[in-house]
């Protein structure tokens, strides 16, 4: 209420105002002096820390692109070391002036070959694998720009959400864009041999020197049924989240300015976007979660085998007692 009387005190004296809400108000509402009072006492410890948790759920918004609503932000105050309840933040983030950002639908960009399309569907809706390099989804978006259209292709990893390989051109030619984005997936994986690649119908998708590059790769091809977006619904939100967080929230004058914003959005999505699917945490984590343990586990595997290969080395370097009572390791 003294915002109220803040608000009008330049129209009326404030013993007026709080006349006015006191006779308006059965059994009374606020007096001048306890109005003067509120303003001359000093903030109360709640107070204080509210102020500085707005001006960081401020921060933290303009940082992730205006995106985060109430679960992320929870989850980005949380690994910054901010003791706060999820509800805290919701109350906060009203304060703060700041809201996450709702998906719009999707533009269709797939133009289906003249071809029959003879791939199967490899995927059945089933997008989750136990490491990367195993299935990739690819799609194809647009964003309007001063100059006329510009189209981006995307390949991302399933297991790990990362965008492993993405192009933007004024065309949609194979050659221009999504070949662009597959020879940079192909280029930063550790492995393809085997991995499923998953897209839609769409022309380019289809195309003698798309399907070589894959074949020469090791990389076998699957796609959904026709007119089905949810049969690719993780590269659909991929796009969505591309045209949400990025494309839809200025006017571009032209290819080179879209790039140089969708290069910066790429980075931050693979190394600091906060994704509800990986348990809020980032492609780049999860994914050096993986290799970690990985690697722990196929050095403790070699060492397995190298003991069962050989017993008689190893066990002669077993520790042994002495006159002491230390331990001595025999020499083999």
């Amino acid at each position: 209420m003294t915002a109220f009387i803040d608000e009008y005190r330049d129209r009326s004296t404030v013993e007026f105002i709080c006349a006015t809400l006191n006779k308006e108000r059965e059994g009374g509402f606020l007096s001048s002096r306890g109005y003067r009072d509120a303003k001359t006492r000093a903030p109360s410890a709640r107070q204080v820390r509210d102020r500085e948790l707005v001006k960081l759920v401020r921060e933290i918004h303009a940082e992730n692109y205006g995106v985060y609503g109430v679960r992320k932000m929870w989850h980005a105050l949380r690994r910054l070391g901010v003791i706060i309840g999820r509800e805290q933040t919701r109350r906060i983030m009203a304060p703060a002036g700041v809201a996450g950002k709702r998906k719009g639908k999707n533009p269709v960009t797939t133009r289906k070959g003249k071809g029959v399309d003879t791939r199967p569907d490899l995927v059945q809706r089933d997008f989750t694998t136990k490491g990367p390099n195993q299935l990739w989804v690819a799609d194809i978006t647009y964003a309007r720009t001063a100059k006329g259209f510009v189209y981006a292709a995307f390949v991302t990893d399933v297991f790990s959400r990362r965008i492993v390989g993405w192009a933007l051109s004024g065309s949609m030619k194979t050659e221009a864009l999504p070949l662009q984005a597959l020879n940079q997936a192909i280029w930063n994986a550790k492995s393809t041999a085997g991995l499923i690649h998953h897209s839609d119908h769409g022309s380019q998708y289809v195309s003698l020197t798309y399907h070589q590059h894959l074949v020469d790769a090791g990389i076998v091809e699957s796609t959904g049924s026709v007119g089905d977006s949810y049969d690719n619904a993780l590269a659909e939100n991929v796009n969505g989240s591309y045209k949400n967080e990025i494309i839809h929230t200025r006017r571009w004058a032209d290819v080179l300015e879209v790039e140089i914003a969708t290069f910066e959005w790429v980075n931050w999505w693979n190394t600091k976007r906060l994704h509800q699917a990986l348990d809020y945490r980032t492609p780049a984590e999860v994914e050096t979660d993986y290799w970690q343990q990985h690697q722990l586990s196929a050095t403790t595997t070699n060492r397995v085998n190298a003991q069962e290969a050989n017993p008689d080395h190893f066990s002669a370097r077993q520790p042994r007692p002495t006159a002491d009572g230390h331990d001595r390791c025999r020499s083999s």
